[in-house]
């Protein structure tokens, strides 16, 4: 198989939920791709500023896809970038207020929190390592272009909201919140201006998920590839599925399907 440029997800897909790191046999893994000569790129639902737990790998990445396809990047180069329109910023950001729930705010250099509860900092503190980050106060963050609203709401109250928007799209890789990104805006998508940047046919591109939010860009992909330890609609989506991240998933895939 021809594979030019793999593309994965970060929680659940490199870094284990069980450990926090990136298991070893997936940082060799990554490494022999790289002297194969296949490119190497990340695509995840953090903004840039929560991207704290792939040390064991920078040196091997070549590009990102971050915020949900949002803000998409190769070194200084800015390859795709959406904003969220201000009266669908409104609309959810009422809604969160109506059911008395918190929501992240991304904006283009800083992160701030809707009106925060406990349940953001188990989550993203505790859930996800970012135990000494410091959040900006909300008046900053909304003097910029938003990339992304992350409400912690129900997918019923979801589904609520979305044909409310006028341009948003909504990712779920958790039963706690949603990420809602501009509608030209998912991993997917991020995965197609990636590969029109590089000239690269989508059909040499490979792409790892476990959540939600991966469905887009496992479709997108020439090959996509679940977790085992993804859930059953995302592994519906994928052309293969391999072992979850703790039983080196990543390698056993590229051993199959390229090595």
């Amino acid at each position: 198989m021809d594979i030019k440029a793999l593309f994965f997800d970060i929680d659940g897909t490199l870094v284990s939920f069980k450990t926090h790191v990136i298991p070893q046999s997936t940082v060799d893994a990554l490494q022999w791709a790289r002297e194969q000569g296949i490119m190497i790129f990340i695509s995840t639902g953090r903004p840039v500023p929560f991207i704290v737990n792939l040390k064991q790998i920078e040196h091997l990445i070549d590009g990102y896809i971050t915020t949900n396809g949002a803000y998409c990047f190769i070194g200084q180069k800015t390859v795709s970038c959406h904003s969220i329109g201000r009266s669908d910023i409104d609309r959810v950001l009422t809604a969160c207020g109506q059911w008395d729930a918190p929501c992240i705010v991304v904006g283009t250099n800083h992160i701030g929190v809707y009106h925060s509860k406990p349940i953001v900092d188990q989550s993203f503190r505790e859930g996800l390592g970012l135990i000494d980050f410091e959040f900006t106060d909300l008046p900053t963050v909304m003097r910029e272009p938003i990339l992304q609203l992350t409400p912690f709401i129900t997918p019923e109250q979801e589904a609520a909201l979305m044909p409310t928007l006028s341009a948003c799209t909504s990712g779920r890789w958790t039963p706690a919140f949603t990420d809602i990104t501009h509608s030209n805006a998912d991993k997917g998508k991020g995965l197609l201006a990636m590969a029109a940047f590089l000239d690269i046919d989508i059909e040499g591109t490979m792409a790892f998920g476990d959540g939600g939010n991966d469905i887009s860009i496992l479709r997108q992909a020439g090959v996509g590839v679940a977790m085992g330890n993804a859930g059953e609609e995302v592994k519906r989506h994928a052309d293969f599925v391999t072992n979850s991240v703790d039983e080196d998933g990543i390698r056993n895939a590229l051993e199959k399907m390229i090595g």
